[in-house]
């Protein structure tokens, strides 16, 4: 085998080795737990819905959910919109005891900042009372 054949070997064996290191490091996203707890500090846990019983505010929240929210979390709520497929992290069932059984404050917290794949909506929805809608809307699901 000549000097040129070799060094020509080596190369090829080199780039398939570190062709095979790229797609190792980039292809394969490190497993992480999305069901992890979501950390709200207690000022927000504790925050009463001032729109909770309010059937205005029902139906406003109900037309906010649609712009905003129902592309990943559906029609109803069940983490099946258009867009959850694209999503690294799940979208949740907003029907479940699970979620029901968080506070208002929770899911205003939540709402508010965002995280992982979930929007902060502090600036799309400027109005805190129309977070708290929407938060009276998605507590309504069934």
């Amino acid at each position: 085998m000549s000097k040129t054949m070799k060094k020509e070997k080596i190369l090829n064996v080199s780039l398939f080795v570190l062709a095979f290191v790229a797609f190792a490091l980039f292809a394969f996203k490190p497993a992480v737990n999305y069901q992890e707890a979501w950390v709200v500090p207690d000022k927000y846990k504790n925050m009463e819905n001032p729109v909770a019983d309010d059937e205005e505010a029902l139906e406003i929240g109900g037309e906010l959910y649609d712009k905003y929210c129902k592309s990943c979390h559906g029609k109803t709520g069940l983490g099946d919109g258009p867009k959850a497929a694209e999503l690294d992290t799940p979208s949740g069932d907003f029907t479940t005891e699970e979620f029901k059984s968080q506070t208002d404050g929770e899911l205003f917290y939540k709402t508010t900042f965002g995280r992982d794949d979930m929007p902060t909506f502090e600036k799309k929805i400027s109005d805190e009372e129309e977070r708290w809608m929407v938060v009276t809307y998605v507590k309504s699901l069934e």
